[in-house]
C-alpha cells in the first residue's frame, strides 16, 4: 500500500474509504459462495436424506460418516492454509486456487450420488470415500476463497460489505437449492438417476460462478513487514496466541452445528411432522428468503453497533424463532413464522462472522508480528465444517437413537420425538452457547487502533 492510500489525521494514518473495492468486485466475490451453495449446501441439505431414504443406509452409519469426515478434514484444512500462505503467482495467493479447484469440486459433487447398488458393504465404502473426497476438495477451494476477503482490503467496514454480498448471494443460491432440487430431481426421472443429473447441472453452474469470482476480483493487501515464508510450527504457535481467533473458532463450531441441524432437519420435519415432504421447499424458503431482507438492513446496523453485537442479536432471534415454533409445532403457518424470525437471526450472524474472522488476522499480526491469512482461514474453515459435520452427525445419531428407519410411511413415537427435539429445542441450547462465547469477543473496539499501528509500521519502511 502506498502513501496515497493513507489519509493523515494529526499523527495517525487512517485508511481512507476503500474506493478500490468496486461494486463489480463485491458482486464477483459474492458469486464464490453462490457457487459453493450449489454443491456443498445442496449436499448438506439433502445428502443424509438421499443416503437413508433413497439408498437405504442406516441413519447411524451416516451420522458417523459425517463426523469422521470433519475430523479428517481438520488436517486437510490446515495443510491447505499453509499451502495458500506459500502460494506466489501472478494472480496472487488465494485467487489461483479458485481456478485450479472449481472443476474437481464439481466432479466430486456428482460422485456423491453415483452410489453403486448391490452389496451394502461396497456401497458404504463408496459413500465414505466419495464423501471424504468431496470434503477434501472443498477445503482446497473454500479456504482460499475465505482468505480472499482479507487480501482485498484491510478496511473493517469494507470487509463487512464484502461479507454481506457474499452471504446475500450464498442465500440466493441456497434458496434455489432448497426450492428447486426436489422438483429438478423429479423432472430428471426421479430416483438415483434424477439426483445424478441434478448434481451434474449444479456442478457445471458452480464451476462457472467460481470462475466469475476469479476474473472479477484482485488481491491488494500486503503484510506490514515484508516476511519470508513462516515455518508451519512458528505460524501455528502464533495462531495459538491469538485469543480472538480461538473465540471465533469456538463460536464457529457451535453456530454451524446449529445451522447444519436447522437445514438438515427440514426434510424430516416436513415429511413426518407436517405430513408432506414437498413442503421442504416452503420451509427452506421461509428460512432463507427473509435473510435477503436481513442482509439489506445489516450494513447500517453493523456500522452503528458493531459486528459482535449484531451477531448477539442474531443469536437472540434464533432463540425467539424456535420458541415461536414450539408454540405450534404442527401448524405450517406458525412454523414458517418461526423460521422467518430465525432467518433474520442467521442473516445477522452470517453477515458478520467471516468479517470477524478476517479481523483476527490483523490482531494476530499486531500481537506476533506474523501475518498468516491462509492458516487463520484454514482453521476458521475447520470450525465451520467441523460444526456442520457435528450437526449432520447429530441428526444421524439422534434419528438412530429414536429408532428411525428411512423410507417408511409412518415412524415410531420416539423417532418423532427426536425430530421435534432436533428441530426446535437443540437450536435454543446452541444459540445460548453462541451468546456466551460472543460475550468475550471485544475486538470490534480494538481493531481501528490495531490497523493504525500496523499502518505506521508499513509506512515507516
Amino acid at each position: 500500500m502506498s502513501m496515497s492510500d493513507i489519509v493523515v489525521k494529526g499523527n495517525e494514518p487512517l485508511l481512507k474509504a476503500d474506493s478500490s473495492i468496486t461494486l463489480k468486485e463485491k458482486i464477483g466475490y459474492g458469486f464464490g459462495d453462490f457457487a459453493s451453495q450449489l454443491l456443498f449446501a445442496a449436499a448438506m441439505t439433502f445428502l443424509s436424506y438421499f443416503y437413508t431414504d433413497v439408498i437405504g443406509i442406516s441413519a447411524g452409519i451416516i451420522g458417523t460418516l459425517m463426523l469422521i469426515a470433519r475430523v479428517l478434514d481438520a488436517f486437510v484444512d490446515v495443510g491447505i492454509g499453509a499451502l495458500v500462505d506459500k502460494t506466489k503467482t501472478r494472480h496472487g495467493k488465494a485467487r489461483p486456487w479458485l481456478l485450479w479447484m472449481s472443476g474437481p469440486f464439481a466432479m466430486s459433487g456428482v460422485l456423491l450420488f453415483t452410489v453403486p447398488g448391490g452389496n451394502m458393504t461396497v456401497t458404504i465404502v463408496y459413500v465414505y470415500v466419495t464423501y471424504l473426497l468431496m470434503n477434501f476438495i472443498y477445503s482446497g477451494i473454500n479456504v482460499p476463497y475465505g482468505v480472499l476477503n482479507s487480501m482485498m482490503t484491510q478496511d473493517a467496514y469494507q470487509r463487512s460489505l464484502l461479507n454481506i454480498f457474499r452471504m446475500t448471494l450464498a442465500t440466493i443460491g441456497a434458496l434455489l437449492i432448497n426450492y428447486f432440487t426436489l422438483p429438478l430431481v423429479k423432472s430428471f426421472g426421479g430416483g438415483q438417476k434424477g439426483w445424478i443429473f441434478a448434481f451434474i447441472l449444479f456442478g457445471l453452474l458452480g464451476t462457472f460462478f467460481f470462475l466469475v469470482t476469479f476474473f472479477s476480483t484482485k488481491e491488494t493487501v500486503t503484510p506490514s513487514v515484508v516476511q519470508k515464508p513462516i515455518p508451519f510450527r512458528r505460524a501455528f504457535g502464533a495462531l495459538m496466541r491469538n485469543k480472538y481467533w480461538k473465540l471465533i473458532l469456538g463460536f464457529a463450531v457451535v453456530y454451524f452445528i446449529n445451522n447444519a441441524m436447522g437445514s438438515g432437519m427440514n426434510i424430516y420435519y416436513a415429511r413426518y411432522v407436517l405430513k408432506d415432504a414437498d413442503l421442504v421447499g416452503l420451509l427452506g424458503l421461509s428460512l432463507l428468503a427473509p435473510s435477503l431482507l436481513g442482509y439489506a438492513l445489516l450494513s447500517p446496523v453493523v456500522k452503528r453497533i458493531g459486528k459482535r453485537n449484531s451477531s448477539i442479536i442474531g443469536s437472540l432471534l434464533l432463540i425467539l424463532g424456535s420458541l415461536v415454533i414450539a408454540y405450534g409445532p404442527e401448524s405450517l403457518t406458525i412454523v414458517c413464522l418461526g423460521l422467518v424470525i430465525k432467518a433474520l437471526g442467521h442473516a445477522a450472524i452470517l453477515g458478520t462472522f467471516f468479517a470477524m474472522l478476517a479481523d483476527t488476522i490483523e490482531y494476530g499480526e499486531w500481537k506476533t508480528g506474523m501475518r498468516t491469512e491462509g492458516l487463520v482461514y484454514s482453521a476458521g474453515s475447520f470450525g465451520t465444517k467441523a460444526g456442520g459435520g457435528f450437526g449432520a452427525a447429530l441428526i444421524g445419531w439422534g434419528l438412530a437413537m429414536g429408532g428411525y428407519v428411512g423410507g417408511q410411511a409412518t415412524i415410531s413415537a420416539s423417532a418423532l420425538s427426536s425430530i421435534h427435539f432436533m428441530f426446535i429445542y437443540a437450536p435454543i441450547i446452541l444459540a445460548v452457547l453462541q451468546i456466551v462465547l460472543l460475550a468475550f469477543y471485544n475486538l470490534d473496539k480494538l481493531f481501528p487502533g490495531i490497523v493504525k499501528e500496523l499502518q505506521f509500521v508499513k509506512t515507516a519502511k
